[in-house]
């Protein structure tokens, strides 16, 4: 038998009666193990002292100090302020500039896109999304005509994004 019909047997791709010698039952293993993870077993010793494998497996630089790096410590996030938004109702895309300053300031913004151009109210929008986006920052669309930006970190209130939706929807400019 070559080498190639050996690799196709091998691999599973060979015709079914070339299969026929073997059981239907499969081969029952030990767990695997790891050269690596049965020498930091036994060398750990359940001494309660933490080894970095990193360093052995070329991860990490074992000459790099720890101060450089992360230093593991666990930080608790700030929690998320609550805002009330600005509403800005555009009247052109140069009013784009205000949202973004105001958001920047992480204050959250509705925009109001009723009674704006359809090309300029999407590339409004179309600029509100790349802000959010480049901030990590949340934009949610609120209804057809309406659209809130809000900062990391902040929160507007549920009541408050249900007034600017259903005001938006009556609001007629």
């Amino acid at each position: 038998m070559s080498v190639w019909q050996k690799t196709i047997l091998w691999l599973g791709l060979g015709p079914d009666e070339a299969y026929g010698d073997y059981e239907d039952q499969p081969i029952m293993r030990g767990p695997l193990v790891s050269p690596e993870f049965e020498e930091a077993r036994n060398a750990g010793g359940g001494d309660g002292k933490v080894y970095d494998l990193r360093a052995r497996s070329g991860l990490v630089d074992p000459k790099r100090s720890s101060s450089e790096g992360s230093s593991g410590t666990v930080r608790p996030l700030r929690a998320a302020s609550t805002a009330m938004p600005l509403i800005v109702s555009p009247g052109s895309f140069e009013d784009a500039k205000e949202v973004a300053d105001r958001f920047l300031s992480r204050q959250p913004v509705a925009i109001y896109v009723n009674g704006v151009e359809h090309d300029t109210a999407r590339r409004i929008i179309d600029f509100a999304s790349g802000l959010c986006y480049g901030n990590g920052a949340q934009l949610e669309r609120l209804n057809p005509q309406v659209y809130l930006l809000t900062p990391t970190g902040v929160e507007v209130p549920v009541e408050e994004k249900l007034r600017i939706r259903n005001e938006g929807l009556s609001d007629h400019h």
